[in-house]
């Protein structure tokens, strides 16, 4: 038979019982929807993290105290808590090649009290050049001065949240707050940046560092250095450098801080979700075993309907192959057109999660291949064995068949 026969052939068939069809195809196209939705959910997850991630910082190394062991955290003192970074090993790594920016901070959580409002949140003393590391953008007024750590100023500038929370809709800038007793000017208000990850500044108050350390908190440590890189592709050479000139200020043969780079971080959370992806769509895949099974289940059901016709093309002379290819374009077909249906719903999904907010979703061209692709192998495993048993009938016995 040629091409254009067997297609038509199976366009008839299949048209013959329309509500047969479509039940047999609403297995594959939930499945395939689902498959769609799932990998379009975990590719936007992947780039809205990324993009939180970079949002902290261009080309940024983060310098804490403690070892980090995979699967076991800080260890050899926590952050905060370990008094390894020291304010002497500013200087040191600033003078490193590559290096662009150094941003040395004392972070801590204290209660701050302001216009009959109160919030515990967390207090960061910090130089002029956090706001270029982190790239933080003001909204209203400056960030902390070179001028104001000189002078361990009372000033502070307040994230998006943390000025809202304890202003509302007033304008803070020029008001006075107080944390932990001691009064300090509003100088600034940062530009709300949303879910940024481990270090989101929204929720923030930023005092000057020599501030903190001497007044507000009492450290004479650090408990993060932040470092900005003039090339993202001399980043594993900075970090070595930084790593073997900290060990030999530090006078000690294994380190007692850890730099995590954007890199590390990025290559973890994209691992996580890569597998929480690809374990979303295997569960949604499930159904498309159950639509392949049904599939099946519905072609044997049309082989035995249709035993007298095979028997009859038989006779006249079709042969095996005919009949095989006949039957199995019938199975791939049904899982094509419920795969086309599936992939449209899929995307529908995915836009509707867009539009109501929940996450960015990222339909991509290799997911809609890959729904394609396991649409017809499916037509293609489940249809063989229906396709082969209606080519194996016996003419003889296909034309008794009551």
């Amino acid at each position: 038979m040629k091409t254009i026969e067997i297609l038509k052939e199976t366009f008839s068939s299949l048209s013959a019982n329309k509500a047969r069809s479509g039940l047999t195809m609403l297995g594959i196209v939930i499945g395939i929807a689902s498959v769609v939705a799932m990998i379009s959910i975990g590719n936007g997850a992947k780039v809205s993290i990324q993009s939180s991630i970079e949002s902290l910082g261009s080309n940024l190394l983060t310098i804490i105290p403690g070892v980090v062991q995979p699967g076991r955290g800080i260890v050899s003192s926590g952050r905060g808590a370990a008094q390894t970074l020291k304010n002497e090993d500013i200087d040191l790594i600033k003078k490193i090649d590559g290096v662009e920016f150094v941003s040395p901070e004392v972070a801590s959580r204290f209660q701050v009290v302001a216009n009959g409002n109160n919030t515990n949140t967390t207090i960061t003393g910090a130089t002029s050049e956090y706001a270029i590391v982190h790239n933080l953008d003001m909204a209203n007024g400056s960030f902390i001065s070179d001028v104001n750590q000189r002078s361990i100023g009372r000033q502070a500038v307040l994230g998006a949240t943390a000025a809202t929370d304890l202003f509302g809709e007033n304008d803070p800038l020029g008001k006075i707050i107080r944390i932990n007793n001691i009064n300090f000017n509003v100088v600034g208000i940062l530009t709300g940046k949303g879910g940024t990850g481990f270090h989101g500044p929204d929720d923030m108050i930023f005092v000057p560092l020599s501030t903190m350390q001497k007044i507000l908190s009492g450290m004479d440590y650090l408990t993060t250095i932040s470092v900005s890189v003039k090339d993202k592709n001399v980043m594993s050479e900075v970090k070595d450098s930084v790593t073997y000139a900290l060990l030999e200020k530090h006078n000690v043969e294994e380190a007692d801080f850890s730099i995590i780079s954007q890199e590390d971080i990025l290559g973890t959370l994209s691992q996580v979700i890569d597998t929480f992806t690809i374990f979303l769509a295997a569960i949604a895949s499930i159904s498309l075993l159950v639509g392949g099974i049904g599939i099946m289940n519905m072609m044997l059901t049309t082989v035995t309907e249709r035993t007298k016709e095979i028997g009859l093309r038989k006779a006249i002379g079709a042969k095996k192959r005919d009949i095989n290819a006949q039957f199995l374009a019938e199975a791939v077909i049904l899982t094509f057109i419920g795969g086309f249906i599936g992939i449209i719903l899929g995307w529908l999904i995915s836009f509707a999660v867009t539009s109501l907010g929940i996450i960015q979703t990222q339909v991509s061209l290799s997911s809609i291949a890959l729904a394609f692709g396991i649409s017809t192998t499916i037509g293609i495993i489940f249809g063989y064995y229906p396709a082969r048993r209606a080519s194996q009938l016996n003419p003889i016995d296909a034309l008794r068949y009551e």
